[in-house]
């Protein structure tokens, strides 16, 4: 799992590999998750399912469980009920969060290579920088990636997502900290990862510049499902309730 520390392959109790996902377009389904973190309750009966070519936007308060629920997909965390079942490749998935996972001592381009090894791809400098150039840092790929804004480093974490090319992609809060600019890049990339027919899981807290590119809404409230559906459905005024 992309970010995680963990190996490609390897698997984490709780995920299941099932078969016949991919023939119709579902690339992970979680079923009936609860979470509990010692005797609270966090999450209950939540059933979800992440789709080739859609993006899956995760919203609700603070507290609500959106980022426990997204390292359950993930495979991150155990759920304490229900199943989570993945129908792609654990090393065809790749997770961004609020950390970065890079090196501070290494270059751009010695980050990139790092992860490419990790993952048994035979990275060449050209893919290198195609993923770099695609994220607006070329003429950076040779500096340090400890001395990046929240910004470049950000930029360059997404850079380590496009060249593994994941089937599944958990994005938690992606956008945070991040300048207008890199936030335009974000949404168009993740499009892009859609029209290359990525299922995402997107946690966000930008609802009105996010809500058009989602497919589909999952709304946490008081542990569980508050609405599940079309993006075109929802109502964004339940937020606030």
């Amino acid at each position: 799992m992309d970010g995680a520390g963990k190996a490609p392959g390897a698997r984490t109790p709780g995920i299941a590999p099932g078969p016949g996902g991919p023939v119709s377009g579902v690339r992970l389904a979680a079923r009936g998750v609860g979470k509990f973190f010692g005797s609270r309750l966090v999450l209950r009966d939540v059933t979800v399912e992440a789709r080739a070519g859609e993006a899956l936007l995760v919203v609700g308060g603070n507290g609500a469980g959106k980022t426990t629920l997204l390292k359950m997909m993930a495979g991150l965390s155990r759920p304490s009920a229900g199943t989570v079942e993945l129908f792609v490749e654990p090393e065809a998935c790749a997770y961004l969060g609020h950390a970065t996972f890079l090196y501070p001592r290494l270059s751009a381009r010695a980050n990139l290579l790092f992860w490419g090894r990790m993952y048994g791809l035979d990275t060449r400098r050209a893919d290198i920088d195609a993923v770099l150039d695609r994220v607006g840092l070329l003429r950076a790929g040779d500096e340090p990636a400890g001395t990046f804004s929240r910004g470049m480093a950000q930029r360059l974490n997404l850079a380590r997502v496009f060249l593994i090319g994941p089937r599944l992609v958990f994005l938690d809060e992606p956008g945070t900290g991040l300048d207008p600019a890199s936030q335009e890049l974000l949404r168009r990339e993740i499009t892009a990862l859609k029209a290359a027919g990525a299922a995402v899981v997107w946690v966000s807290h930008h609802l009105a510049a996010d809500l058009p590119l989602a497919e589909r809404v999952l709304h946490l409230k008081d542990t569980r499902a508050a609405y599940y559906g079309p993006a075109a459905g929802f109502d964004a005024e339940a937020l606030a309730c």
